[in-house]
């Protein structure tokens, strides 16, 4: 079984607003916790507990927001912080929905990324609109902000999508809002995922369709680390 991190139902009643395990109620690192039986999925996979624990928040934040930017077969999309859990999990998602992956993180990371379905990587802090060209995504997942978003717009085909979920980079930004509207562009913000996505994360589990990427702490600390961290507890 697999535990869904965004609770709307708790003692027996509706949420007002959704709790999120390990942020509006404890549970995100124990050794037992309770849920509605709602937030409970089975999964149907070989995989061990460590390797199934690295999905539920890294895979359903990366899962909603492909959902909210409305990501599809044959669309490109570039991804932000692709080597942390959430960015790396993006990668493998989009790749399963038929889409073209552009991964923001090279270096010694690129070959990895690569192997996880990026079909092109750029390096932290390139210059996104001469790497990439203008008009050359249709959808961008951003997991970083701060400096490289003025450019987003720029990059964004007519009608692209851009969905952010952090904002490590710096929350506060300039973007031209000219661009923007002028292009018909969709800015999301992603908190809340949708009932749908932990079922078809499941679903997408249970056949195969993404692998999971564990990391140690000593790892997170060296800053040289794709995939998401596991905590064993006694």
């Amino acid at each position: 079984m697999l535990v869904e991190p965004c609770l709307r139902d708790a003692r027996g009643e509706a949420l007002a607003r959704p709790w999120h395990l390990g942020s509006e109620c404890d549970g995100g690192v124990a050794q037992h916790v309770r849920v509605a039986a709602r937030h409970a999925h089975r999964i149907e996979s070989p995989l061990d507990d460590i390797a199934r624990a690295s999905f539920p928040c890294s895979h359903a934040t990366a899962e909603k927001m492909l959902a909210r930017a409305g990501i599809g077969a044959g669309e490109v999309v570039l991804v932000t912080g692709t080597p942390g859990g959430v960015g790396s999990a993006a990668v493998q998602l989009a790749r399963a929905r038929g889409a073209e992956v552009i991964s923001g993180a090279g270096g010694a990371k690129a070959a990895r990324l690569r192997d996880l379905g990026a079909a092109r990587t750029l390096d932290r802090g390139a210059d996104l609109l001469a790497g990439l060209g203008p008009d050359s995504v249709d959808a961008v997942v951003d997991l970083v902000a701060g400096p490289d978003c003025p450019a987003l717009p720029g990059i964004l085909r007519p009608g692209g999508r851009s969905a952010v979920a952090c904002a490590i980079g710096g929350p506060l930004v300039t973007v031209d809002m000219r661009t923007l509207y002028l292009k018909g562009l969709g800015f999301f913000g992603t908190t809340v995922h949708g009932p749908q996505v932990f079922p078809d994360l499941a679903g997408r589990i249970g056949r195969g369709e993404i692998a999971p990427l564990v990391a140690a702490q000593e790892v997170f600390l060296r800053k040289d680390d794709v995939g998401k961290i596991v905590l064993t507890l006694p």
